[in-house]
């Protein structure tokens, strides 16, 4: 890494008269990435601060939640970095098994072939090859965001070295008896034909129908609710609560089941409530996990009626029929029977749909391979409740607790050919071997390996880990484990997050995968809707850089970023983000111009002015507050603070105070030229994390030094100074207060007025001429006539608008709009004097009503302050 030497800057530095981010972006950045600022020396003496990137999937493309979390972490990473920590931003790829194996075989399809036409060692070389084509696309997008990755060190789920490390850790497992081969009830996409984790299923309101059946005849008949009748071909039990009375007469019975010739229990089980439907449900073991649960605790069969493909295979009318269409076909039997007791339809429900191709999920008993994890869970939940890993923000906690304190055992195998094959052999005499990645497999005839692979969670839970050598103990691993935080969404807090945990303290020692973990909420629309293409307002993020830069749609995003909660964002707000880019550009240019420096030490406050020292004592106290904010992950109070600290109060207001300071030169001008070139040194420092583009561009202007990457994090100096703060208080009420009354009087900002000041006796003297020329105020001639006089901070400004303004238009306008208000107040005190209708009227209304009487006596006090300031005639 090149080192930071001080550079003379040129004697007039200049800037383009307009910033244009497409112009410098790419630029930029690449600059960055050759200079190696970005990489991270394991060698190095620097204490650690590391961060993974949550990795994206290989099928991806760049959309707004992306470049929200990128931007948080990114911002987190640039200002440690700056603050003299060796620094790891880890980047990489998931290998996303359905997903991309699902686009593979759509391409396939497009050529008449599938992947079985193929073969699997074939077909994984076709994903191969996609992968180094067109995968991956999305790494180019995160540099266009500005991500500060160490690109040399970017990972790939699949690369050899993390798949060694999956190939360890299921050996380790397995020897610990961790990990387990069972038939259980898991979620089962009959498109992609495959085993998927919960995350992977979308639960969406369905249309469907509830059907009530009469199973049994007579006394021993009792009726159940259900929204599948197609599984009560699988039926081997009904269920009622041990303690409801209207059923012990059957319990321990045999009852017939409609159209199968079957006879079935009636069984007493605490799962059943009895408040729902009849209180009775229909147990089907082989296609329902609660009825699962139920089967195993009274040892009942389960019989499966449906194969991978949700095809009915029980014996009789209804075998070869989908499911859907046999769930017509059997209720319509059932009908012709006399057994339906009632239909609704439609009657919505929430429906479990594959996230990939949107089938809708099918429970299925099947034989799987399963992570035990009870023992990990709680490992994973102590190491939070100890104090060992923080989570941020705490009220998340719960959520935490409430889900690792009741997992259950985890299915980690996929029937699938992209990903992680399962090390596992069987013998030709049912022997099973799990092979490490040092041992050889068994051989001879009869040999086979698992056809499953691993569940794309397992390999990105050895993230924080894996990327870092592991199980070698790489420098590294020693350097940069554990991570300093984790920044990610709630919403993934239970899966990703808690495999982490797991992995993490189990492969290491009891040492968790990172110190804090950090969770934001996630992107919606300006309307607080989720985005979605369906919805039609989901909004591509490179779009908005094209337009608007990247800086502006980082701004914004952080600017937005409240721990744990949901982002709203909408284009107009990436303007402004943009304008104040622009603002920042055009300051700056113009301090350039005007004399602002960074050689040499500061001046002695002694020779400072007020507003000099006013602004460095705000400077501080910014630096102090963004620090502070930084430790406590609020990225939206930072981005607020350091907004309005350089639109406000460097450029609207120290900028403008010192014009006439520059204007007239000499050596108060030098003086203030240092202090400006301090405070934009500074303050692009500052901003620098979040919106780097624009900043580098600046600062580097500015200072004529190497980057602003690799510049030194802004320390307070302490320097405070309460009574210039209070003498620039004292202006800013002055000039806000003429200004609102000329605003009021309907005068142009940039009018002239004629106005004597009356300062002396207070800390405004010194201002007069600063004040003048924010207010545009004349000197008072031999003809002036003070039309208007405003006592404001101890002070008089006494103005001349006699040929400035209509009076008498501009009384009538005034009294007309008074005449409205006091209407409306008086509409309001009707109301609310109104017992009667305040009896009737909702809570809403009557606050309605209170906030339209509150704002009519404001608008009259207003009013008629604005008509006893108007000149007489």
């Amino acid at each position: 890494m090149t080192e930071n030497t001080q550079q003379t800057p040129a004697s007039n530095p200049e800037l383009p008269t307009q910033y244009a981010p497409a112009e410098v972006e790419g630029k930029l950045y690449e600059r960055w990435v050759e200079r190696g600022y970005f990489e991270a020396d394991a060698t190095s003496d620097k204490p650690p601060f590391t961060v993974v990137i949550p990795p994206p999937n290989v099928t991806g493309s760049l959309h707004l939640g992306h470049a929200f979390e990128h931007t948080l972490i990114d911002a987190l990473t640039r200002r440690k970095r700056m603050q003299g920590y060796e620094t790891l931003w880890q980047p990489g790829m998931d290998h996303a098994g359905i997903a991309t194996q699902n686009v593979v075989e759509r391409e396939l399809a497009k050529e008449g072939k599938s992947r079985h036409d193929l073969g699997r060692e074939a077909f994984i070389d076709r994903v191969w090859q996609w992968k180094g084509e067109s995968g991956g696309q999305i790494s180019g997008q995160m540099k266009r965001l500005g991500d500060g990755v160490a690109w040399s060190r970017e990972r790939f789920t699949m690369d050899e070295g993390l798949s060694q490390a999956v190939q360890t850790i299921f050996k380790k497992l397995y020897d610990d008896e961790l990990i387990y081969r069972a038939e259980r009830i898991i979620n089962w996409c009959p498109r992609c034909l495959t085993a998927i984790s919960d995350i992977e299923v979308e639960y969406q309101d369905d249309d469907g129908e509830l059907v009530s059946i009469r199973y049994g005849e007579g006394e021993d008949a009792i009726v159940v609710a259900t929204t599948r009748a197609e599984t009560m071909l699988g039926d081997t039990a009904v269920a009622v609560h041990p303690e409801d009375d209207r059923y012990k007469h059957l319990v321990g019975k045999e009852i017939e089941l409609p159209l199968t010739g079957r006879r079935i229990p009636v069984v007493a089980d605490e799962h059943v409530d009895p408040e729902f439907g009849t209180g009775a449900v229909k147990v089907t073991p082989a296609h329902d996990p609660n009825d699962f649960e139920i089967g195993q605790r009274h040892g009942l069969p389960s019989l499966a009626v449906m194969d991978e493909h949700a095809i009915i295979t029980a014996h009789g009318p209804f075998q070869g029929l989908d499911r859907l269409e046999a769930r017509s076909a059997i209720v319509g039997a059932l009908r012709a029977e006399g057994r339906i007791v009632a239909e609704k339809r439609p009657y919505v429900h929430s429906v479990g749909h594959c996230s990939r191709c949107k089938t809708t999920i099918e429970p299925r008993l099947s034989m799987q391979w399963w992570v035990k994890v009870g023992p990990l869970a709680k490992a994973a939940g102590d190491a939070v409740r100890d104090g060992q890993v923080k989570i941020h923000p705490q009220e998340m906690e719960k959520r935490y607790f409430d889900w690792v304190d009741n997992l259950h055992d985890w299915c980690i195998s996929r029937q699938l050919w992209w990903g992680h094959r399962i090390p596992v052999w069987y013998g030709p005499d049912g022997e099973i071997v799990c092979v490490g990645p040092d041992e050889q497999p068994p051989s001879g005839e009869g040999w086979t390996q698992e056809t499953d692979v691993l569940d794309t969670w397992f390999s990105s839970g050895l993230w924080p880990f894996s990327t870092l050598g592991w199980p070698e103990r790489t420098e590294s691993l020693a350097k940069f484990y554990p991570n300093s935080v984790l920044v990610t969404g709630y919403d993934i807090l239970f899966f990703w997050v808690a495999r982490m945990m797991m992995f993490g303290l189990y492969a290491m020692d009891g040492t968790p995968p990172f110190h804090t973990i950090a969770l934001h909420g996630m992107v919606r629309d300006q309307f607080g809707k989720k985005m979605s293409k369906s919805f039609g307002n989901a909004v591509n993020p490179l779009d908005w850089m094209d337009k608007y830069g990247s800086d502006a749609l980082r701004f914004t995003l952080a600017r937005g970023a409240n721990p744990g909660v949901d982002v709203p964002i909408g284009e107009d707000w990436v303007q402004g983000s943009r304008n104040f880019a622009n603002k920042i550009w055009n300051a700056t240019r113009f301090a350039l111009m005007n004399g602002a420096r960074i050689e040499g030490e500061l001046p002695d406050p002694s020779q400072m002015s007020a507003t000099d020292r006013w602004i460095l004592s705000k400077l501080n106290k910014t630096v102090a507050e963004v620090d502070a904010f930084y430790d406590d992950f609020q990225f939206s109070k930072l981005s607020e603070a350091l907004f309005h600290f350089a639109w406000d109060e460097v450029f609207d207001w120290y900028v403008e105070l010192s014009k006439t300071t520059f204007f007239a030169g000499g050596e108060q001008a030098k003086v203030s030229g240092r202090v400006l070139g301090e405070v934009l040194d500074v303050m692009l420092r500052l901003l620098h994390p979040v919106v780097p583009f624009v900043t580098e561009t600046l600062w580097t202007t500015l200072t004529g030094r190497e980057s602003v990457v690799i510049a030194d994090w802004p320390k307070d100096s302490g320097f405070r100074d309460a009574a210039a703060e209070q003498e620039i208080e004292l202006v800013q009420q002055v000039v806000t207060e003429v200004r609102r009354f000329r605003s009021d009087q309907g005068l142009q900002p940039g009018q002239k007025v004629p106005a004597e000041l009356t300062l002396t006796g207070t800390a405004l003297a010194p201002h007069e001429a600063a004040i003048r020329q924010l207010l545009r105020l004349q000197p008072a001639g031999d003809s002036f006539h003070a039309t208007a006089s405003l006592p404001v901070a101890g002070a008089t400004v006494a103005l001349d608008l006699s040929g400035t303004i209509d009076v008498e238009a501009e009384r009538k306008r005034l009294t007309k709009d008074l005449g409205a208000a006091e209407k409306e107040k008086a509409q309001a005190n009707a109301k609310l004097g109104n017992e009667a209708f305040l009896a009737k009227a909702p809570d809403n209304v009557v606050d309605k009503i209170r906030t339209r009487l509150a704002k009519a006596d404001a608008d009259i006090a207003r009013i008629t302050a604005q008509l006893a300031n108007l000149p007489q005639s």
